[in-house]
């Protein structure tokens, strides 16, 4: 199938002659030759001429001629423009190999072309932040997964953040997202609802990070946001992030309960909203952020709110009990997801596993502005860029509980 962009001539004869074969490969050659035998002037002209007959040329010579030029460092823009929006095979030699297209060659290509093309520049070698992001825009996972695996290519925080929101749909980008280089924490912490078992091994190597700088920077801080009274609600909202206890011991007063450990033993008679919430005030989050990790379906979320609060392996398997989920398979075995989060529970460490946890209390619940709450259910992802990050995380995470 010929391409729309190459127009073929209804009036030219039915098969080339052997002058015009000859006339094709000597205008490739003059294009080819190096800087010091022709100027830009003269190269541009040729490369006029040579677009002409290439119109009129079979798919096959035209590729050889997109073989030709492809080592070149300088290209007429008319014969790239011709060539990239060509059939795949001719293009492929220019996409994969010309050192002189730019981002707007590819951009182009990109736009007015097909799937295929998009592929192949997905897998080209040094992809620019435009060229990336302009790929990943279209939201094609085959060309998302192709520039996820290009390791040289460089993408954007925005564009990476695209991807996260496109991830929670096609799950299978999120192994390759990943092993991305430009991944925050953030986005791996909004990712881990979503991800599988592996991938939220993973997460948790990697982005589970301490906040002991943190602590150490801004140790002296607590006594004088203590002294006035903790009225600043953007500073209060940022050392409760920092800060190193997780429990709220000023919610152990109002608690029907003696403590957390409490709490948690008696939802093992049987879990309710009401000891959800309330276990998630005492854990010192909110209660949305507490009803999210208990109805999630893996459990690692749970292993992470136990070892961020001090909840020993018991109360753990305590809250398993209550949550009616099961530990043992029909034929006696310890249940994978069982064995699964008994693992989380051991490979973390207490500062991590509260770096997680107030991560997602930051994004799950203090960032639910009204504005916010509304685009969650209308869907509106085109807003995404004017939230922060931890706005744009709880966007994500909560979508499926407001009934998208």
């Amino acid at each position: 199938m010929t391409s729309p962009a190459v127009k073929i001539d209804a009036d030219a004869p039915p098969g080339p002659s052997k002058a015009r074969q000859m006339l094709l490969r000597r205008l490739a050659d003059v294009v080819c030759l190096p800087a010091s035998r022709i100027n830009a002037f003269e190269r541009a002209v040729t490369g006029d001429l040579l677009v002409d007959l290439l119109r009129q040329a079979s798919v096959e010579e035209r590729r050889r001629v997109a073989v030709r030029l492809a080592p070149l460092a300088e290209l007429p823009d008319s014969l790239a423009r011709l060539l990239l929006r060509d059939e795949p095979s001719v293009a492929a030699p220019l996409i994969e190999q010309c050192a002189a297209l730019t981002d707007v060659d590819l951009i182009g290509c990109a736009r007015d072309a097909g799937l295929e093309h998009r592929l192949l520049i997905a897998e080209r070698r040094g992809l620019s932040e435009v060229v990336t992001e302009a790929l990943l825009s279209l939201g094609e996972e085959a060309v998302v997964e192709a520039v996820l695996r290009n390791a040289s290519a460089r993408l954007a925080q925005a564009a990476i953040e695209g991807v996260v929101a496109i991830s929670r749909q096609s799950r299978g980008l999120c192994a390759p997202l990943l092993k991305r280089p430009e991944l925050r924490p953030s986005g791996a912490y909004v990712m881990f609802w979503w991800c599988g078992a592996e991938e939220r091994r993973v997460i948790l190597q990697r982005f589970a990070v301490s906040r002991e700088v943190l602590q150490d920077s801004v140790e002296d801080l607590f006594a004088l946001v203590a002294a006035e009274g903790w009225s600043d609600p953007v500073t209060r909202k940022a050392l409760q992030f920092i800060e190193r206890r997780q429990r709220n011991r000023a919610a152990i007063d109002k608690s029907p309960y003696s403590g957390l450990e409490a709490a948690v033993a008696a939802a093992a008679r049987g879990m309710t909203r009401e000891l959800v919430g309330e276990i998630g005030y005492l854990s010192g989050v909110k209660p949305l952020t507490s009803a999210k990790i208990m109805g999630d379906v893996g459990g690692e979320p749970l292993a992470i709110l136990c070892k961020a609060t001090g909840l020993s392996r018991l109360d753990l398997q305590l809250l398993w009990q209550g949550l009616r989920r099961p530990e043992v398979t029909a034929d006696g075995e310890v249940h994978p997801d069982w064995e699964r989060v008994q693992i989380t529970y051991e490979m973390l460490a207490v500062d991590r596993a509260q770096t997680v946890l107030r991560y997602w209390n930051w994004s799950l619940s203090s960032a639910l502005t009204p504005t916010l709450l509304q685009a969650i259910r209308e869907g509106d992802e085109d807003l995404i860029d004017e939230y922060s990050a931890p706005e744009r995380a709880a966007m994500l995470a909560l979508a499926d509980n407001f009934g998208r």
